[in-house]
């Protein structure tokens, strides 16, 4: 079966997690990617270990699961960018691709006659998209971005964390690099976006994707919260700044999330707590109420919720239709019965190791699905069988640029 993207090709010069999780996903959709990278070292999150992956002998080879998460469907070329016969096989390979994704500092792929406007003249219809820290235009566009310092300068930390004056205060990341992964899925839907407009128009275009933008775009509720009242979010933990009650509760064993969005599923908690009379309080009748005077109803609800382990609260609220749920470890993720019966973990037969666990892509297509046809690749291990095939290259030209440098 083709995938819904098998007819594009991508060649994807990025590195590290934004670039590379748009290439993933479209691979998974289908597109054919290939991926340049540095002789001898390749991807910087080749050696963001441990954990690295073992070969079939139990010992560890230089691919860390880092590197794994992100770029299975795509083959592997390594060439040296920065010699002329290296920028000549890139310039030749862009020649037969529909799309180009970089990550490099602004400015920095001119010097090698790789950039869009270079590419450009040589295929007109190529969709060539930049994604930087922050942008190719503006003060900081020349400053290297990544996601820990754009999750600060975005404003994501300064709502992430426990408040002023609680135990553990102060600003948190989020656990994974989210602005990266956010601004891979954007760069997705722009390329996307561009090819279906190359199809109207006849010409591709230059994709200008910042991690900043991204961050700031996704401040979702938070952003438009702030613009339409003047008042600056601040850290609220696991609270939610609109609904009320939307957090995480003490159990007799841990805890546990509610997440009540509407008057009717508080007034079903009420019931099943046995305090019907705080839904007839005026004070917590309706959500803004409850904004309102959260300071007094979470403290009681959090009396209650005590008696009651995680596992009782959540049989006796699914029942009534009150939405709740643990907080999960990852290893009772992937134990989680829903996320087994989604296929949310699966097998790939790796080169040098065997059968590796990797984790799925969540997009569920009934004409053209997901396939996942080759696991992460060994560094450089399809630089030949590529050139061969796309460039008509012998293997003595081969031969020759692997001994002059070019190739790894």
């Amino acid at each position: 079966m083709r995938g819904a993207l098998s007819h594009i090709r991508v060649l994807d010069l990025s590195r590290v997690l934004a670039g590379p999780w748009a290439g993933q996903t479209l691979g998974d959709l289908g597109a054919e990617v290939i991926k340049v990278e540095r002789p001898g070292t390749g991807d910087d999150t080749r050696l963001w270990g441990p954990p690295f992956l073992k070969d079939d002998q139990g010992q560890p080879t230089n691919d860390s699961a880092y590197y794994l998460c992100t770029n299975r469907n795509k083959q592997s070329i390594t060439v040296d960018l920065t010699l002329p016969a290296g920028q000549a096989l890139i310039r030749d390979l862009a020649k037969t691709c529909d799309v180009v994704i970089e990550n490099f500092k602004v400015g920095s792929l001119r010097q090698y006659g790789l950039d869009y406007e270079a590419l450009r003249e040589i295929n007109p219809r190529l969709v060539y998209c930049s994604i930087t820290g922050f942008g190719q235009t503006g003060p900081y566009a020349p400053r290297a971005g990544y996601d820990f310092l754009i999750q600060g300068m975005g404003g994501l930390m300064s709502i992430t964390g426990r408040p002023d004056g609680e135990p553990g205060e102060g600003p948190t990341k989020v656990g994974v690099a989210l602005t990266d992964i956010l601004t891979g899925l954007y760069a997705c839907t722009a390329i996307l976006a561009a090819l279906e407009a190359r199809n109207v128009n006849g010409q591709g275009q230059h994709i200008d994707l910042a991690l900043l933008d991204v961050g700031v775009a996704c401040l979702a509720n938070q952003g438009m919260n702030y613009l339409y009242s003047g008042q600056t979010p601040h850290r609220m933990g696991n609270a939610h700044p609109n609904t009320v009650p939307y957090q995480d509760f003490p159990t007799a064993d841990g805890y546990m999330i509610l997440a009540i969005g509407n008057d009717g599923q508080f007034a079903k908690f009420c019931t099943v707590t046995g305090k019907p009379e705080w839904f007839d309080d005026e004070r917590f009748r309706t959500n803004e109420a409850r904004v309102q005077h959260r300071g007094t109803l979470i403290p009681l609800m959090r009396q209650a919720t005590v008696m009651r382990t995680t596992g009782e609260w959540i049989a006796l609220l699914e029942q009534v239709g009150v939405p709740c749920g643990p907080i999960n470890t990852i290893a009772d993720v992937f134990a989680d019965p829903q996320v087994q019966a989604r296929g949310m973990q699966f097998q790939m037969q790796h080169p040098v190791a065997g059968d590796i666990p990797l984790v799925a892509s969540p997009i569920r297509m009934s004409g053209t699905p997901v396939q996942y046809r080759s696991a992460p690749p060994r560094l450089g291990q399809d630089t030949q069988a590529v050139l061969s095939r796309l460039l008509g290259l012998s293997q003595a030209t081969i031969d020759e640029l692997a001994q002059k440098g070019v190739l790894g």
